[in-house]
């Protein structure tokens, strides 16, 4: 009888029977796999070949070493902090769950405020004045709420001044200290940014500095600025230059700031910084990374003792990933999204619920969102490791090729006069602008998937109803959404559904076994689904000699010739034919036409749908050609 080893390692070599492996046996093999695949690439360029983009001037390698780490970061609650503002972990809590509320009614805000602060979370963020309860109704919404515990965080845009008075007010009539980690909300360069008001920005700075000068003297732990990235995320901006904007903007107000006589460490305490928090939970990671670490080196530059550059953070689930059809998969969005917040160190997390792109949020909406943060906190146990992600050598090249990539736009952002000179002139317009039309190619090409919206769209789906919210201020930056061309083919269905009783469709002519046109089927089921063109596949498969009594009976004005490219060959012409001449207005075939593509083409195929095609195109066209108005 063998005797095994007390301990699993002993009498074990792991892979003592293996040739030692390096980085270039792995990129010799990379390349071979690669020339099979009829790419012609040299073993050096195998890793070149396989990286992807994530998005604007970040590429991610296929595989990261020791070799192509960067420097380590350092230690949580030591500048730079990359890896932290605070130093303490293990039993804290985690992040202050910071759940936002527009309802303009104030007795309702109020209900859901109450309501939310006995169910775990922890701050609240008002919007306050036209785009939320009113100025008016501050004292009324925050009726029974303990100053001294819930830090209330402000949006008020232009009643910023109108607003801090009431809760200065609310603060001297309890006799209480402000609970640590509020803000006054005060934001000139992100509400410009947002209204297109620039020359209302010196006033409003103005007031700015002076709302930073009362809370520094008079109510400390309650700050009085904050740093908003969201007009530029929002916008359809890159990670880069939302960090970019956000580090110009901070500049500027510490500038305001010291010229007004605070000191420059009394200055950082004022300031509070806000990101958005993505789907792509490490590009979240190592933005709120990449953010402090950026902020250091600022307040480095500017002379402040290293424990004062730890940047405030607070992360909100991205609005641009948000979608309206299908909304419930926004639950899973924004799970992720929080995950990557919590673990790349935001100090306050905002869950925006599952229906916020549809209006106001309903009660189970903003349970669902402060339940994300309860869970993440209290059954999975985020909180209580610091920098979870740290020395993942993915992560940690992430984190340095994006901060390189922001300093270097907030260098440019610097060169051309500052923030409000960049917003002015339209720097920061364009250069957005372009990055988001290249990240629109993507999704039209369904390269970017939307789960529920350009792919696994369900048209049975009953839509999902909520009382309108507030128009949010507009007129500067425009506010983009990744299902917004989706959106507007599927309103045209819509409409067209309403007033005629039965949505456009698309016959789908399947040929030979489902083992030969499932996959063709399928994809292009799904792809015309996504424009609200109802795929009819019934019956299941037909030929020449059924097709024409199968298209009639639909009630199809479209089809599409879906098989395999054998039976193509064989089959897909005359079929196409029949179709012509049954009355289809426009044929399609699913796949490449290869060598056959005349012979497809005198038969009556008009068109050929792919994949990485322009979908978007591809719907226009097909609603356009049946009268389906804009």
């Amino acid at each position: 009888m063998t005797v095994l080893p007390d301990r699993p390692h002993e009498g074990f070599t792991l892979a003592a029977d293996f040739p030692e492996a390096d980085s270039g046996a792995w990129r010799r093999l990379a390349a071979g796999v690669l020339r099979k695949a009829g790419k012609d690439v040299s073993d050096d360029a195998a890793e070149d070949a396989l990286s992807t983009l994530v998005e604007e001037g970040l590429n991610v390698r296929p595989l990261h070493t020791a070799d192509n780490s960067p420097e380590a970061a350092g230690f949580p609650g030591f500048a730079p902090f990359t890896r932290g503002g605070r130093p303490e972990g293990g039993s804290v809590t985690g992040w202050d769950v910071r759940q936002r509320h527009d309802r303009p009614d104030p007795a309702a805000a109020n209900e859901a405020v109450l309501a939310d602060l006995e169910h775990g979370v922890t701050s609240l963020w008002l919007s306050v004045g036209a785009s939320g309860v009113p100025v008016s109704g501050l004292e009324r919404a925050l009726e029974g709420v303990l100053l001294d515990l819930a830090p209330v965080v402000l949006d008020a845009g232009d009643d910023v001044e109108a607003a801090a008075a009431v809760l200065f007010g609310l603060y001297e009539q309890a006799g209480t200290a402000p609970a640590p980690g509020g803000n006054l909300g005060a934001d000139p360069f992100g509400h410009a940014a947002r209204t297109g008001g620039y020359d209302g920005v010196t006033d409003r700075l103005g007031t700015a500095v002076g709302l930073a000068r009362r809370c520094h003297e008079t109510r400390p732990g309650l700050r009085a600025l904050t740093v908003d990235a969201l007009p530029y995320h929002e916008a359809g901006g890159s990670a880069a230059q939302e960090l970019g904007c956000s580090l110009a903007t901070g500049v500027a107000l510490l500038r305001a700031l010291t010229d007004a006589g605070l000191g420059v460490e009394a200055a950082l305490g004022q300031l509070e910084f806000r990101y958005a928090a993505g789907a792509d939970q490490f590009l979240t990671i190592a933005k709120l990374r990449a953010a402090r670490r950026l902020w250091a080196r600022v307040a480095e530059a500017c002379g402040a003792r290293d424990s004062a550059g730890a940047q405030r953070q607070h992360a909100v689930t991205s609005a641009v990933m948000m979608t309206r059809r299908d909304p419930w998969v926004n639950m899973l969005r924004t799970t992720v999204a929080a995950l990557g917040a919590g673990v790349g160190g935001a100090d306050a997390v905002t869950v925006l619920p599952f229906d916020h792109a549809l209006g106001l949020p309903d009660a189970f909406a903003r349970r669902i969102a402060r339940n994300t943060s309860v869970i993440l906190l209290e059954e999975s146990h985020v909180g209580r490791v610091i920098d979870p992600a740290g020395g993942s050598w993915y992560v940690e090249r992430l984190t340095e090729d994006l901060a390189h990539t922001a300093w270097a736009w907030f260098q440019e952002v610097e060169r051309a006069g500052g923030q409000l000179a960049a917003l002015r002139s339209g720097l920061v317009g364009e250069r957005i602008g372009a990055v988001w039309e290249k990240r629109r190619g993507r999704l039209a090409t369904r390269r970017e998937p939307v789960t529920g919206v350009s792919e696994f769209p369900l048209l049975s789906q009953a839509p999902v109803e909520r009382d309108p919210a507030p128009e949010p201020p507009s007129g500067g930056l425009p506010r983009v959404r990744r299902d917004e061309a989706f959106e507007a083919l599927r309103g045209r269905s819509d409409a067209a559904t309403a007033s005629g009783g039965t949505r456009p469709r698309i016959f789908l002519a399947a040929l030979g076994p489902a083992s030969a046109h499932t996959a063709r089927a399928s994809f292009t089921a799904n792809l015309f689904a996504a424009g609200g063109i109802e795929p009819v596949h019934d019956p299941v498969t037909v030929d020449a000699g059924s097709v024409a009594a199968a298209f009639a009976a639909s009630g199809a004005e479209l089809a599409c010739v879906c098989s395999s490219d054998a039976l193509y060959a064989e089959q897909a012409a005359p079929v196409a034919e029949a179709l012509k001449a049954a009355g289809a207005r426009r044929v399609y075939l699913a796949g490449r036409p290869g060598e056959l593509r005349e012979t497809y083409e005198q038969a009556g195929v008009d068109e050929f749908v792919v994949a990485g095609g322009d979908a978007v195109a591809v719907l226009t066209r097909a609603l356009d050609l049946i009268g389906v108005a804009p």
